[in-house]
């Protein structure tokens, strides 16, 4: 496997795209904008997946389906949200195809198999879950409702990337009804915290919690919590958002219950999702020029054992060594492959697992039967050493802990160093253009500095941080007062 990767830091685009090709996760794909998310990726997937789930169930949320498509008045009856996708929507208008008289052996859309009314595929999912929660929502005895679903959506992007934005993608949406505004607050507020612990305990990945500027709220939204990451070539990456929406979405579908005192009122709402995106986010982490760098917690394989021999005999006798070794891991919930294969000599597969981003390889052969030894390497540091078989396993347990975190301390400390206060706009822009990172600045609070900045810098308002500290200043562009900094960045 070509491990030829172009140097981050020649190009850090072209360095991204090749690693996600060759490292086997993803392609594009025959529909324009849209990818392929391969085994190797779709088992990272798997993985957030699974844990987000387990994340969810605990607070309370069960999973259910809604149908991807949205007949275009249901999409229409909340106009933010209308608006602030229109853009991006993809619309049915017809439900059959027939041969074509003028071309043989094509088909054309049936002209009289038009729709009464278009349907939009879903580019997020509030009015169609809306419309059914009006069937579902009678009483406060029916809250507070808790849905989650694991879904695609559709948002006709123009410029794609893998992962980090195509015109399909794979997510979860949160969708939840209240009694009290303080109620769905508090959800809202308790989801970014579920996105933050997993960004930080399982993808070693360090997050902002904040709130997003007016103008870069979700459409629809009174609040929307952001958690904001940090990529290696000093981008942020929005890394998942919760919403507080306020009665918007309840007054749109008419979605009533009657209180304890028998009075009609509106519910209170919330969304909240994260997406494949995360994956982009923790290659742009951790990764380095040779490839993958996995956090343990997420790698689909987190052990790879790699025998180096000579005959079928010395395969026999590694293999029975390597056996016990494996049950033992298991049986610890550690995930490990025993690549015995005979078409790819050592050094290859030490290749491929190093691309892969594999945390710990570990080889075996005549010599270490002979000692009862094993090599181990670890991917983050490259770092080897020579194990006795009687304690490796404890050893390799202790030491996915150790990368794990290893990888947050790395990633954080670049976060850190990469959070620049500044107090003049000269500043301002020589941090973006020459450092990267996150920019620390005082604001005046209005959408009209906050754009001419963004058409200046091509930097936007990443979040209003939840660990603010008030302070007097001066807005970096205006002069205007104001009483807080707030975090500004380029971004994916």
């Amino acid at each position: 496997m070509s491990k030829n990767l172009t140097k981050r830091e020649e190009d850090y685009s072209k360095w991204y795209n090749e690693l996600v090709v060759k490292a086997d996760l993803a392609e594009n794909s025959a529909v324009r904008g849209c990818m392929v998310i391969k085994p190797y990726g779709y088992a990272i997937w798997e993985k957030m997946q699974a844990q987000l789930d387990k994340m969810f169930k605990e607070t309370g949320h069960e999973n259910a389906y809604f149908p991807l498509f949205v007949p275009k008045s249901l999409f229409e009856a909340e106009e933010k949200n209308a608006e602030g996708f229109a853009k991006e929507c993809a619309i049915v208008t017809h439900y059959r195809l027939q041969n074509d008289p003028d071309n043989p052996g094509k088909l054309r859309v049936d002209p009289s198999a038009k729709l009464e009314e278009e349907l939009v595929v879903r580019p997020t999912s509030e009015a169609i879950i809306w419309n059914t929660y009006k069937g579902w929502i009678q009483s406060y005895r029916d809250l507070p409702l808790l849905i989650n679903q694991w879904a695609n959506v559709v948002r006709w992007e123009m410029r794609t990337r893998l992962f980090l934005r195509t015109a399909e993608f794979l997510w979860q949406e949160g969708h939840t009804a209240h009694a009290t505004k303080g109620e769905a607050i508090i959800e809202a507020k308790k989801m970014q915290e579920v996105y933050a612990e997993f960004a930080e305990n399982f993808m070693a990945m360090p997050v902002v919690k904040g709130a997003k500027s007016e103008s870069e709220r979700f459409a629809g939204a009174d609040e929307t919590y952001t958690i904001e990451a940090l990529m290696q070539d000093g981008k942020a990456l929005q890394a998942g958002t919760s919403h507080f929406l306020g009665q918007n979405f309840a007054k749109a579908f008419d979605v009533k219950y009657t209180s304890k005192e028998g009075k009609q009122e509106y519910v209170w709402a919330t969304s909240w999702g994260v997406s494949t995106r995360l994956i982009g986010g923790l290659i742009m982490t951790h990764s380095d020029d040779f490839g993958l760098v996995l956090p343990p917690k997420l790698a689909p394989i987190q052990v790879v054992i790699v025998p180096i021999y000579k005959g079928d005999e010395q395969l026999e006798a590694i293999t029975a060594k390597v056996n016990v070794i494996v049950k033992e891991l298991r049986s610890k919930n550690v995930s490990v492959k025993f690549d015995d294969r005979d078409t790819h000599r050592p050094g290859a597969k030490f290749a491929e697992y190093e691309l892969k981003g594999v945390p710990v390889r570990i080889a075996m052969g005549n010599r270490d039967l002979e000692n009862n030894t094993v090599e181990v390497a670890r991917r983050d540091t490259f770092e080897k050493q020579t194990i006795s078989q009687d304690t490796v396993v404890d050893f390799v347990v202790n030491l996915l802990d150790e990368i794990q975190e290893n990888l947050f301390t790395k990633a954080i400390t670049y976060r850190n160093e990469h959070i620049t206060k500044v107090d003049t706009f000269d500043e301002f822009i020589d941090v973006i253009e020459n450092k990267g990172g996150f920019v620390s600045a005082h604001w005046d609070g209005t959408a009209e500095t906050e754009e001419k900045i963004k058409d200046l810098t091509k930097a936007t308002i990443r979040c209003i941080p939840n660990e603010n500290i008030l302070e007097a200043g001066k807005c970096v562009f205006t002069g205007a007062a104001s009483t807080q900094r707030v975090l500004f960045a380029k971004s994916y």
